[in-house]
């Protein structure tokens, strides 16, 4: 029970801030939506496309088992993987859950140009992201061991969460 859960929205950070955690606490850094690709052998885009959310969120489900199995990672959730209790126990079971908390309008700047998320591919997208983030916030927030605020740059918030982790 050692490794670091990144969740919160898309355009959060949690990819990036993972990175730079990982580094600065000697941990192998998972996200884990390029773990579901790699496994697949397919862009999330595709699998949607292909097979459907379902089938995505259950390919989810077995990467949250495989990687609970690992010690000393960083693992950044994908943003509806916590979404499910099922995911929340298997991740909890296997470290501390840290919630990266980015307000709506900075993820609306963030996410303005997003071209590979396939469930904001849609008309009127800030729309999508306040009915998706209505839903998950109190999820993350339920989830979390740490709230973090992730409305600063990558460096500041991974210095922050590795003053709460020590």
């Amino acid at each position: 029970m050692n490794n670091i859960i990144l969740c919160g929205f898309m355009g959060c950070g949690k990819s990036t801030i993972g990175r730079i955690l990982s580094k600065r606490a000697g941990l192998e850094f998972v996200d884990m939506d390029l773990y579901i690709q790699d496994k697949a052998g397919m862009t999330v885009s595709e699998i949607f496309e292909k097979y459907g959310e379902e089938r995505f969120r259950e390919m989810e489900t077995e990467a949250c088992r495989e990687l609970a199995e690992r010690e000393n990672l960083v693992i950044a959730a994908g943003g509806g993987t916590l979404a499910f209790q099922r995911n929340i126990d298997i991740l909890k079971s296997s470290g501390k859950i840290i919630f990266i908390d980015v307000s709506y309008e900075n993820l609306c700047i963030r996410l303005r140009r997003d071209t590979r998320r396939p469930l904001l591919q849609v008309e009127n997208r800030d729309e999508r992201i306040k009915e998706l983030l209505e839903k998950r916030l109190p999820i993350y927030r339920g989830a979390a061991s740490v709230i973090m605020n992730g409305n600063f740059t990558s460096g500041v918030v991974a210095s922050n969460i590795m003053s709460v982790i020590r």
